[in-house]
């Protein structure tokens, strides 16, 4: 295989809304390239990209596929990430991986929710963007509409870089030529916008175009072309039809000729070191260094195990190189080296910077995991992305008997796949909940859970999330004292409690003076008040945004053991809770609602009827609207369907966490009535 220095490398993520066509557009340029001899369809099951049996079924993409082609003596590796809001967790982790992201937009649909997210995301992780307008063949299609409406919710850096010619069936480029004929609009404005856009990012440059009235040739504007595309201050639009073939020789010679290589692009955000003593750390790029990758994606596959997918940033990885995971100590030999091409591994002799790549059987590699090839790197980390939190959850159990072991290893190999689940175990209730982002995001789990790993489970809706606090100050003291003979138990504790402001989680602070706990004790203490915040008094859930004050107490050279200032803890605690007004809270998430303009009536009055509250609207795109608004989770069991029957179908939604606040009064005392009846079966 071609070896390709740093400089020859495109590193480009299709990104958008589910239905935008990335995978489509990902098949039309591997076949353009020559990497295919026939383009597949996601109908037929038969893209590179979606490979597996559920994306087949699903027919959309469910996680990230890798991809790389060749094309003038460049390297141009490939991200066809998920569109739908229950798997941008696997589109958001690729986002560390490229120096460029092409938001693909449907002319169909124009923008959507995720084409937004999406231009926010990128644009807080500093990524040069692309936007690719895709299906201009379409039916029913108003190119100067869609063109339009991207700027007007992007910005005016969005220009277009070519524009459709002879009724869609191609396009013409307005970059590198000063004219042409186009189907809409005029190549010499476009042209002529795209230079002056470029120029102003260079004084010296723009100075000269200014007063000499110099012509400006785009074959001079690499340099001042990188940087406006690094400083967001230029996005080019393109155009496309994946399944035609339009514009998309454009849309390779853009990758090569304009997009940014590994040296050209913005750093990635590494930092060197722990919390406050962390500094800015940015890798070199230089071939020649020590080797520094990042692992952006983990997969396991049930026959070739483990696979950490990973960009090199920094250096050279050769196959039987030894790396080192994170701060371990002991190295690993890379074994075998690969580029992938969707399910494919193309074994390789080494990678360079630049490149993405994969190693496969290595246990210690994680998601966010940082490979290195020297004690040097030691202490290097990626600034963490921001994912949406896991809302929609399951409580799981196996079918059968005997398989608790296995659901558990099987779990956390999903977990380890996908960094928006999460398992918890409510150990009050005995219940093991599963959490994802949606219910569809939940069902392809569960489903490749039965069909890869053979393992059956049953099903349930799992209680809410309420958490309990205090909203007052209070004062708690128990004296523990046991006498059986010989060797007795003996702890007193004194303590305060003070509310929080929400979100602030706990505190536990010693105040203790003169010795009267000694401090080999204070640790018991602050155990039996840890045991309190599992489970609360009121309703048994798990106690946040408090502060416990241990003042005083007293004990015994003889008799007091740790066990006896656990108890002693952790009934103070209990005693001053209940005189601190304790209160259960409720999760409420925030809500983005996409639907026809026709439905905000029936959706506004749903939300009220569930104690939501509609917080703001945006128009999306003709005819349809975006609510954004704030309800509490409790209230929105069913809510999909729902939404689905209010839109006839044509409705989404998306919530994340927003905060805790107070439950009504009735729902607490219903929660408190319903743990004390359990508590008193428990006790039975």
């Amino acid at each position: 295989m071609t070896q390709y220095t740093t400089e020859n490398i495109r590193t480009v993520a299709l990104v958008g809304h589910g239905n935008a066509g990335k995978t489509t557009l990902a098949e039309a340029l591997l076949l353009k390239a020559g990497v295919i001899q026939a383009a597949g369809s996601i109908e037929n099951g038969t893209t590179v990209s979606d490979f597996d049996p559920l994306e087949k079924n699903f027919q959309f993409s469910l996680r990230t596929s890798l991809l790389h082609l060749e094309t003038a003596n460049t390297r141009v590796h490939l991200v066809d990430t998920p569109g739908y809001p229950d798997f941008i967790g696997q589109a958001i982790g690729a986002l560390d991986a490229i120096e460029t992201a092409a938001v693909v937009v449907s002319a169909q649909a124009g923008i959507e929710m995720i084409t937004s997210r999406m231009m926010d995301w990128t644009a807080k992780r500093k990524l040069c963007r692309l936007i690719v307008i895709n299906k201009i063949d379409a039916e029913n299609v108003d190119l100067p509409a869609v063109l339009a409406a991207v700027r007007e919710a992007f910005g005016s850096e969005c220009l277009p870089i070519n524009l459709p010619a002879a009724n869609g069936t191609k396009v013409v480029d307005c970059f590198f030529n000063p004219s042409g004929e186009s189907d809409f609009s005029s190549v010499a404005e476009a042209h002529q916008a795209l230079i002056d856009q470029v120029i102003e990012v260079d004084e010296e440059l723009m100075a000269k175009y200014l007063e000499q009235g110099e012509d400006i040739d785009a074959e001079q504007l690499h340099e001042p072309f990188e940087r406006a595309l690094r400083e967001g201050h230029l996005i080019p639009v393109c155009f496309t039809s994946a399944k035609n073939g339009v514009g998309i020789q454009e849309l390779l010679d853009i990758m090569v000729k304009l997009l940014p290589n590994p040296t050209e692009g913005n750093p990635p955000p590494f930092y060197r070191g722990e919390g406050e003593d962390a500094e800015q750390f940015t890798p070199t790029q230089d071939p020649t260094q020590h080797a520094l990758a990042h692992v952006f994606k983990v997969q396991i596959d049930p026959f070739v195990g483990k696979v950490g997918v990973f960009r090199v940033h920094q250096g050279t990885i050769k196959r039987d190189t030894q790396l080192f995971v994170g701060d371990g100590r002991k190295p690993f030999k890379v074994g075998h080296l690969y580029l992938m091409q969707g399910s494919k591994f193309v074994e390789v002799d080494q990678v360079v910077a630049g490149d993405i790549a994969a190693v496969s059987k290595v246990e210690e590699i994680e998601f966010d995991s940082v490979l290195h090839d020297s004690h040097d790197e030691d202490h290097i980390h990626m600034k963490p992305l921001e994912f949406p939190a896991p809302m929609h959850g399951v409580a799981i159990s196996p079918a059968k008997r005997g398989d608790e072991q296995r659901l558990s290893e099987v779990v956390h190999k999903m977990i380890a796949e996908d960094p928006t689940l999460k398992i918890e175990h409510d150990l009050t209730l005995n219940e093991t909940v599963l959490w994802g982002l949606g219910d569809l995001h939940l069902r392809s789990v569960l489903e490749r859970m039965s069909t890869v790993f053979k393992l059956e489970v049953q099903t349930r809706p799992p209680r809410v999330p309420f958490r309990e606090t205090v909203a007052g100050k209070a004062e708690g003291h128990h004296r523990h004292k046991k006498q059986s003979g010989g060797a007795g138990q003996f702890g007193e504790v004194m303590l305060r409690i003070e509310a929080l402001p929400r979100g602030a989680g706990f505190e536990f602070v010693d105040e203790v003076k003169g010795g009267t706990i000694p401090t080999q004790f204070i640790p018991a203490v602050q155990k039996g008040v840890e045991q309190v915040l599992t489970a609360g008094p009121v309703a048994g859930f798990p106690m946040q945004d408090v502060r416990v004050i241990v003042y005083d107490g007293k004990h015994h050279a003889v008799d007091s053991k740790e066990i006896a200032f656990v108890t002693a803890g952790r009934k103070a605690f209990l005693d001053a809770i209940m005189k601190a007004q304790p209160t259960v809270l409720e999760p409420m998430v925030r809500l983005e609602i996409s639907c026809p303009a026709d439905n905000m009536g029936d959706i506004t009055g749903d939300l009220s009827g569930r104690r939501g509250q509609v917080t703001g609207t945006q128009p999306l795109r003709a005819g349809m609207l975006l609510i954004e608004g704030i309800a509490p989770l409790s209230e929105l069991e069913g809510y999909a369907a729902r939404i689905k029957a209010m839109t006839s179908g044509h409705g989404g939604w998306t919530m994340t966490l927003s905060h805790y606040e107070p439950a009504p009064f009735q729902l607490q005392q219903k929660l408190s009535e319903e743990y004390q009846k359990h508590r008193k079966h428990e006790e039975d």
